[in-house]
């Protein structure tokens, strides 16, 4: 009989492949994927019970039961390492709101930890009581988003475009003092690394380094990033400058408008930090530019604020759709309410 529940794991991953073969840079693919995994494992725990082998049993039930035990402690430490590494990012990257998003969820999760510990929300009438349902359903909803988010992420990190391409967009990430940060250099070396790559076996690509100027830099961060490339070899012939974008939306519009009219048809790729990775092939997507991406890595202790600071860009990218649910679950909670004040 589980062998005909072995069906539906194996359809998930069909129509994952195919959609994540369409197009790698779709929110949805971090769904299929994670509905694959949890259909799969559900699969294999049904086998093994299914089984009259007691070592098949053991195998899967041990492994189960030890991951239920560590999941509070894996919270703790997950907790305590966001704490620590926000100390660790202001020390390195200054005392920025920016830089504060792993403090910040931090505090988020032990402040419901005490919420639920201390069973605040039943010192409350029974009338109140739907509004912490509500609220529960959305954390539970933006966790599955986030889940979904990590998983596309994971995915598009294997992304591998071939040594064919015509153009390679370098993004821009702003300037210090008019000179390029490591942060931005290493996007521009991701570049040029690609281009010699594929320099080695034909035509090499033209780089196009995408960045506008910001109110307190004196030259356009695409000029600064030229500069930084033709200091590293990089001939002059084989670069462009997009200097009028302001944000990476407009970094993959307005190349895009510079590819087409050098172009007709053409191969491009674009590359930039590997935590923004993602969210910029979205960006591309909705410019109409079938371009891929390949990341440089991030410094570790930069990584998790970055991740956290990119999820809320995803979330904000969908907020029509995100405030729809938000609005339609307190709307219900609403109604319930009310009902239990009148007839409760």
């Amino acid at each position: 009989m589980y062998l005909y529940f072995g069906v539906v794991p194996l359809v998930l991953f069909i129509i994952f492949m195919i959609s994540y073969l369409i197009d790698s840079r779709k929110l949805i693919n971090g769904l299929l994927f994670n509905f694959f995994l949890v259909t799969f494992f559900m699969f294999c725990l049904f086998a093994s019970l299914s089984s009259d082998s007691h070592l098949l049993k053991l195998a899967i039930v041990i492994p189960i039961a030890a991951l239920l035990l560590l999941i509070p402690f894996a919270l703790v430490a997950f907790t305590v390492a966001l704490f620590i590494n926000a100390r660790t990012l202001f020390r390195k990257e200054g005392r920025r709101f920016s830089n504060s998003l792993t403090l910040l969820l931090g505090i988020a999760i032990v402040a419901y930890f005490f919420i639920g510990l201390f069973n605040l929300s039943g010192r409350f009438s029974l009338e109140f009581q739907p509004f912490f349902a509500a609220v529960s359903f959305i954390i539970f909803y933006f966790l599955v988003h986030v889940s979904n988010f990590l998983s596309a992420y994971f995915l598009y990190q294997f992304n591998r475009p071939r040594l064919n391409q015509d153009f390679i967009i370098v993004l821009g990430s702003g300037l210090i003092n008019d000179k390029v940060p490591p942060l931005l250099a290493s996007r521009i070396n991701k570049a040029i690394e690609f281009y010699y790559k594929q320099a080695k076996v034909t035509t090499p690509p033209t780089i196009i380094f995408s960045g506008g100027q910001g109110p307190n830099e004196g030259l356009s961060e695409a000029e600064a990033m030229q500069s930084y490339a033709l200091e590293k070899g990089i001939p002059f012939e084989h670069t462009l400058q997009e200097n009028k974008s302001v944000n990476t939306y407009e970094n993959m519009l307005f190349s895009k408008r510079i590819m087409d009219a050098l172009k007709p048809k053409y191969n491009s790729i674009f590359t930039t930090n590997n935590f923004h990775l993602f969210r910029a092939g979205l960006y591309a997507r909705q410019a109409g530019l079938n371009s891929q991406g390949i990341g440089a890595k991030t410094a570790f202790y930069y990584w998790p604020n970055a991740m956290i600071r990119e999820y809320v860009a995803i979330v904000v990218m969908g907020k029509k759709r995100h405030l729809s649910i938000i609005g339609i679950v307190f709307f219900f909670a609403a109604l319930l309410s009310l009902f239990l004040y009148l007839f409760g």
